[in-house]
């Protein structure tokens, strides 16, 4: 790349903090590292024109797990565990607002949702006779019962005459979420390079050489925060979950108020600008859906089609007028890796599919690794 004195001098010299990925836990990692260290020279190299990933491709859940999610998880963790996992995205989800302001992201409390299919008996008994066990377990960090069962006022088709309610559940505009974030940290400083994709990167002792699809430079310190790309970087147990959703025409009189959760959790649907997003279905074809490239099959985006003209919208016309994919990053486990991976390099990943819960933790928790 043809680089002047100037573009040399003053964005690839004496850098700091070098973080790849300017997504949800890139962009608070590095305003976290401007509080410690205000003197010091960040960069962020993001990839795409927009972020990529899915700090601008998800569906805006404030959510922290559905209750049969929550089930699930004692299945393969610890109360314990759970109970931290729970904890961590309450706590997320609070930065995140403290840092933006409700105001700047639309953060809405109109409740969560989870239904449950008229066939599925064996799942409803489950999670009605788990309810009080999973509010007890909560009540620490709620202070409440969260979850309760309610009548199906919103009409939906081919479901339990009841679903459960989570009344801590919110919902937020992920655009004005991601856009004030990229502001912040241009104001705080930060220096950010979009269509700039990292190769790869080596290490001396006391530098990291980081090579990009156009030019070489060093840097003192690497964050990696690129989730479901991280295995193009870094060997750890996280692998890439594309999730496909999308959004209808304005609907007039939309009745629909809330996010919804369906089939634990592997479809969600919500309220959005009088449309009805919906997102899912990756557990139809998991091997597919395995990937870090974009695009859509024919197999989800049916069955989505199908949820939105039986259950969701019975006896409503509707149009489709967006389609898009995110990557997610998920592993055997749903904790983070946050962590040292060698003396200048550090890495935080495998957000498991909540990453406007625990985006913002992440980001900092990434940024608290530097001493």
């Amino acid at each position: 790349m043809n680089l002047s004195y100037w573009e040399i001098k003053t964005w690839l010299s004496n850098i700091d903090f070098t973080i790849v990925g300017s997504g949800i836990v890139g962009l608070n990692c590095a305003l976290e590292l401007k509080k410690k260290f205000p003197n010091s020279k960040i960069l962020i190299l993001e990839k795409g024109t927009l972020p990529q990933g899915a700090s601008t491709k998800n569906a805006g859940f404030a959510c922290f797990g559905s209750l049969s999610e929550i089930i699930d998880d004692l299945e393969n963790h610890s109360e314990e565990e759970v109970c931290q996992l729970v904890k961590k995205r309450v706590d997320g989800l609070s930065l995140l607002r403290k840092t933006l302001g409700d105001e700047v992201i639309q953060y809405q409390n109109k409740g969560g949702y989870e239904l449950f299919l008229s066939e599925d008996k064996e799942l409803y008994d489950l999670c009605v006779g788990k309810q009080q066990y999973i509010n007890k377990l909560l009540q620490p960090i709620f202070k409440a019962d969260v979850f309760s069962f309610k009548e199906n006022l919103f009409n939906f088709n081919k479901i339990k005459p009841q679903y459960s309610f989570n009344q801590f559940e919110g919902q937020i505009d992920t655009g004005k979420m991601m856009e004030a974030l990229l502001l912040k940290a241009l104001k705080s400083g930060i220096k950010i390079l979009n269509n700039c994709n990292v190769k790869g990167f080596s290490e001396d002792i006391d530098k990291v050489k980081i090579t990009t699809d156009n030019f070489e430079f060093s840097t003192s310190k690497l964050l990696i925060a690129t989730n479901g790309f991280a295995s193009k970087l870094i060997n750890q147990n996280v692998k890439p979950a594309r999730a496909q959703v999308l959004v209808t025409e304005p609907i007039k009189n939309l009745h629909i108020k809330g996010t919804f959760h369906l089939d634990r959790g592997y479809y969600y649907f919500r309220n959005i600008d009088d449309r009805i997003l919906l997102g899912g279905g990756r557990h139809l074809d998991f091997k597919t859906e395995e990937t870090q490239e974009f695009g859509k099959t024919d197999i989800i985006q049916s069955k989505l089609n199908e949820l939105l003209i039986t259950m969701i919208l019975p006896n409503i016309d509707y149009k489709i007028d967006y389609q898009w994919s995110g990557i997610m990053g998920v592993g055997e486990q749903k904790s983070t890796i946050v962590k040292q991976l060698s003396n200048n390099v550090y890495c935080g990943v495998r957000l498991g599919g909540m990453g406007v819960a625990i985006g913002s933790l992440v980001g900092k928790e990434l940024a608290d690794l530097i001493a």
